[in-house]
């Protein structure tokens, strides 16, 4: 059996690798672990770290000269005090291997510069905001949800996720439920958002790729609402790349056109996003 004083040793030992210049290196606030696939994490924030809510940044781990970093979107709205993302775990991934492993207490980089294109500027206004998400993708609408500009330019908002099976749905399922008892939007969002689960394996109440249930006309029925129209709606796609070229080629064919932030349009993509 080693002493404590071998063991504290070892641990004086273990390597101590610089923080890069320009880097912010942020604690762990909280890590919950949703399944085997999925997990969430919330890291303090930088004083001077501003970002419009949607959009991603880029984040590592200080455990190597180099360290690797990864474009994760930020899961927080821009009023909240902490940063919280939703992540996959990726046994043998280069990032994702080494961050699900971590507890309160340890360190985060984070690169100062945030961007993205699901943002509310990106968008021409209208009635009706579709967010589109698979698995992780829901992230950046799960800041979008919890801050106030969105529903001063959207009457209405409608939060679809699809993934694998129920267990992953969890994270969507605890925001929504959480929203009416936002202290900041919680009276905002009275009958004014919806959330449209389905699973793609496991059996359950709605099931099927959202680009199925759009085109075969159910994800209407079951919402009780008319069909997507570029007139009144708006649409943000975060997700698989397979989902993401489905749902671009879906609604260019309604007549949606592309937006960015120097010229809005009726629907974004995220092409950044890991997960």
């Amino acid at each position: 059996m080693q002493s404590a004083s071998a063991v504290k040793t070892q641990e004086s030992e273990a390597p101590r690798f610089p923080i890069p210049a320009g880097v912010h290196a942020e604690t762990v606030v909280s890590v919950k672990h949703y399944t085997d696939r999925l997990f969430s994490f919330r890291i303090t924030r930088p004083q001077s770290f501003r970002f419009r809510s949607g959009e991603f940044v880029m984040i590592g781990l200080p455990n190597a000269e180099k360290p690797i970093f990864r474009a994760y979107s930020i899961a927080s709205p821009s009023w909240d005090e902490e940063l919280e993302f939703f992540s996959i775990k990726v046994p043998d991934g280069p990032l994702t291997s080494q961050l699900q492993k971590i507890v309160p207490g340890d360190t985060v980089l984070m690169r100062p510069k945030s961007t993205g294109t699901l943002v509310l500027d990106a968008l021409t206004p209208a009635k009706r905001l579709f967010m589109i998400s698979t698995g992780t993708g829901i992230a950046p609408f799960a800041s979008l949800v919890r801050d106030p500009e969105t529903y001063e330019k959207f009457d209405q908002v409608v939060l679809t996720h699809t993934c694998r099976d129920q267990a992953e749905l969890t994270y969507g399922v605890e925001l929504f439920e959480g929203l009416r008892n936002d202290p900041l939007i919680g009276e905002l969002v009275e009958d004014r958002v919806t959330l449209y689960s389905t699973t793609t394996r496991e059996e359950s109440s709605r099931m099927g790729r959202i680009t199925r249930l759009i085109e075969d006309g159910r994800f209407h029925a079951d919402l009780g609402i008319s069909p997507l129209d570029p007139e009144r709606d708006r649409i943000m796609i975060c997700g698989s790349m397979s989902m993401l070229q489905d749902v671009k080629t879906l609604v260019e064919g309604l007549g949606f056109v592309e937006g960015s932030n120097s010229e809005p349009n009726a629907f974004v993509v995220e092409r950044a996003f890991v997960g």
